[in-house]
């Protein structure tokens, strides 16, 4: 009896284990494969997925995305026939940049020349290749090229006192990106009529001049001026949108030659938080924007003195040739008068980001160097207004920057008429007066309410009222004030006279009323575009130099526009 118990145990027991050794072993093909389909799906993951998982922000500054493919495999060849490539290009270089130089050449100098160049030994690493697609009838490639060079340069400088001088171009270092654009594909070898070269990005470019037998420093800026020749020189001949063209079969190729595409307005409104440069008092701001750095195509906003929270509300236009490539930058340096100003932070924007025919309002983060983002401190914040139009932009979008905006057809008419001369004729005579167009028109400011406003009491209230200034006219109103109260109500309402909507912007200052004085809280700052173009909206703006605190407002924009007399007479 006992063994018969025995064995129909034993037979449970290692049918039970047999059933969890299958079980088990189900259980480990199942996360096999489900690990292997985990693997094969990162796999085939591209950069854009992985950005998608996980945003910018979680990614340490050192982690760098690339669509590039590695070269490795050319650097060796190119290091093998660089010598023969050095004897058969050095010459013909030479030739192609000495009247490139000399367009540029400083006035302080009668003569800029080569007496030697050499490209050196050392040959460029390509790092980096890829392909840009973009339209059907072309391909776009982009080289990543670095370059540490041990180049023999040597410009033969006169001055116009006579004094003649060998100057050595030496320790050059260049990180940049080559585009090549083969274009326009047809079906007669080699396949393409075309092809454009031009420097797409320039990362690096370092070198240092060294007077041979002397010292360059004996004349005061001469350093700076070749320095800056150079460098002027590279950024206006072959640094994209600027291209070269080369014809590889017959045919017309006007159409790869650069052209404006468009133009883009830029309101410098203001900027706030800016850091102190200096120990005793504070920072002289001002800004410089470009979209492409040459001098004749950068521009320089006025300075304020002593503010660390400057309003220039200043407007600039800048033509675009590339609107999908190209930025604008913004660099704030500190006026130290004889000495070089020194930069407080620089930002940028991507005009791919604009909208067409929308005016973009922004605040800007700056930073110490836009290349290489790692340095986290706050140095402050600009705000800037934009608006990118396209040339040809049809469906019914004006540009409120446009001389024709808000016009009546009287005026356009008038204004179209003589090339922009009004005729006015009288029974004997005739006067001919230049006219300019303004928008002028009547602004109605409603101060609804505020809400969560800072303590400024001892007794943990405060009694608000809102200064509202007009910046060009310095008109101004002020409610009524609102006694214990962080959150007060006004529904008051304003009107100013505007002269130039464009150009003039609103002010709201709200102060703490006290018995023996009063206490400042903040400010908010408007510029009037967005309400001459749209007419009528309501906002809710956060109070600037407050802990907390928001102003609820509605404007109103009843246009009068009108022709200025300029005072020409013809």
């Amino acid at each position: 009896m006992g063994f018969i118990v025995g064995v129909v145990i034993g037979f449970i027991v290692g049918l039970a284990i047999v059933v969890l050794f299958v079980r088990n072993e189900n259980t480990r093909s199942k996360l096999r494969n489900d690990l292997a389909t985990t693997v094969a799906a990162f796999a085939r993951m591209t950069v854009e997925d992985s950005r998608k998982i996980l945003p910018a922000d979680f990614y340490p500054s050192w982690v760098v995305f690339s669509q590039r493919q590695k070269l490795t495999w050319l650097n060796p060849h190119l290091t093998k026939i660089w010598p023969y490539v050095d004897e058969a290009a050095s010459d013909l270089i030479k030739t192609s940049v000495e009247p490139v130089l000399e367009q540029y050449r400083p006035i302080i100098l009668s003569s800029l020349k080569f007496s030697r160049f050499t490209l050196g030994t050392v040959a460029p690493q390509f790092t980096g290749v890829s392909i840009i697609e973009d339209e059907a009838d072309s391909v776009t490639m982009e080289l990543e090229m670095q370059w540490d060079a041990n180049s023999s340069i040597i410009l033969d400088i006169k001055t116009y006192l006579g004094v003649s001088l060998p100057v050595q171009v030496k320790d050059i270092g260049f990180t940049g990106v080559f585009r090549l654009i083969f274009k326009p594909l047809v079906n007669e070898f080699p396949c393409f009529g075309a092809v454009c070269f031009s420097l797409r990005k320039k990362k690096k470019l370092d070198f240092t001049l060294k007077v041979i037998g002397g010292d360059i420093s004996t004349i005061p800026g001469l350093s700076d001026a070749i320095e800056s020749t150079i460098r002027d020189a590279i950024e206006d001949n072959i640094m994209w949108p600027v291209r070269k063209i080369i014809p590889i079969l017959p045919g017309d190729y006007s159409d790869l030659e650069l052209k404006p595409v468009g133009i883009l307005e830029v309101k410098l409104v203001q900027a706030r938080d800016l850091t102190n440069k200096d120990i005793i008092g504070k920072s002289d701001p001002y800004a410089v924007l470009y979209v492409r750095p040459l001098p004749d195509k950068t521009k320089k906003s006025k300075t304020i003195n002593n503010e660390l929270n400057p309003i220039w509300n200043e407007h600039y236009e800048f033509v675009i040739e590339d609107a999908t490539t190209q930025h604008l930058v913004v660099r704030i340096y500190d006026d130290e008068g004889v000495q070089a100003s020194e930069l407080i932070g620089c930002a940028e924007v991507l005009l791919r980001d604009l909208e067409p025919g929308k005016v973009k309002d922004v605040w800007l983060n700056l930073v110490k160097d836009l290349e290489i983002q790692r340095d986290t401190k706050f140095r402050g914040q600009v705000h800037l207004e934009l608006l990118y139009c396209p040339f040809g932009m049809e469906n019914g979008f004006t540009n409120p920057f446009s001389p024709n905006f808000s016009m009546t057809s009287l005026e356009k008419v008038i204004k179209s008429g003589a090339n922009g001369i009004d005729a006015i004729e009288n029974e004997k005579a005739v006067t001919q007066k230049k006219k300019e167009v303004i928008i002028r028109g009547v602004l109605s400011v409603t101060v609804i309410s505020a809400e969560d406003l800072p303590i400024v009491d001892l007794m943990g209230k405060a009694d608000p009222y809102v200064v509202l200034t007009m910046k060009k006219s310095e008109a101004k109103h002020k409610t009524r004030v609102v006694n214990d109260s962080l959150n007060p109500v006004w529904n008051q309402t304003f009107d100013f006279v505007v002269e130039d909507g464009l150009h003039d912007m609103l002010i709201l200052e709200v102060w703490d009323h006290d018995t023996f004085g009063k206490d400042y809280m903040g400010r908010c700052i408007l510029t009037l575009t967005r309400v001459i173009l749209e007419g009528e909206y309501k906002d809710t703006l956060q109070v600037e130099g407050a802990k907390s605190g928001k102003l609820n407002l509605h404007l109103k924009w009843m246009p009068q526009p009108i022709l200025r007399d300029s005072g020409s007479e013809f």
